[in-house]
């Protein structure tokens, strides 16, 4: 695993997850004025042993499982509303009490650079491509503001046609739709349920943490 070079302050936090079942629509940066809701059907995962985790919830392997059948499923990917300005989502029912949802990606829209807080998870491309850039260092969750990123650690993959990625609970990325004029889908499913996420900005290799979302603060 590549070293990183820590910098400057600390930061840390905890929270629980959402359980609300919601379809949003998002143009920044006035997100609060666009939520509707519409009714989701549930996806259920077939009567198969599973490998648990340590902690009895899903491993990233079942996770990416969900992903990939739940993205093949058509009459649901058609069920999600896609908007031109800005990333739609709707909240699905995840195996094993894990948090799931099926997102929209307009042409040129990204996550940009965050953590999952702790959770492990996976996503799968349900229509049109994504890419995604991440990093292959651990990323210290506490005890800097500033990072300067060793040579070497940038990844990046081009997802469609139902490929997907599983990953563990460092990973830090951002994930792309960077077609100029074709709407993305994906599946994408968390566990623990997402507690925080940690959002970075970075230029060259200094990656720079700039806030900490809690649950309904990216809803």
């Amino acid at each position: 695993m590549s070293s990183v070079l820590l910098i400057s302050s600390a930061v840390a936090g905890a929270a629980a997850a959402s359980s609300a079942r919601q379809c949003v629509v998002v143009r920044r940066p006035r997100p609060s004025r666009s939520l509707r809701t519409v009714p989701v059907p549930d996806v259920q995962s077939p009567a198969r042993p599973r490998a648990r985790a340590h902690d009895g919830g899903p491993g990233a392997a079942e996770l990416l499982d969900f992903a990939r059948r739940t993205a093949a499923d058509r009459a649901l990917v058609a069920s999600l509303p896609l908007d031109p300005e800005g990333r739609t989502w709707i909240r699905l029912d995840g195996p094993g009490g894990s948090e799931a949802w099926l997102i929209g990606w307009p042409p040129g829209t990204g996550t940009g650079w965050h953590d999952h807080g702790g959770s492990r998870g996976a996503f799968a491309a349900a229509a049109g491509e994504l890419t995604e850039q991440s990093l292959a260092a651990a990323i210290p969750t506490e005890g800097w503001k500033t990072l300067e990123l060793a040579d070497g650690v940038d990844r990046e993959r081009r997802l469609s046609d139902g490929r997907g990625r599983a990953f563990g609970p460092h990973h830090v990325h951002q994930v792309l739709n960077l077609s100029p004029d074709t709407h993305a889908v994906s599946v994408h499913a968390y566990y623990p349920p997402l507690p925080l996420m940690r959002r970075y900005s970075r230029s060259g290799a200094v990656l720079r943490l700039e806030e900490i979302e809690r649950p309904g603060e990216w809803t």
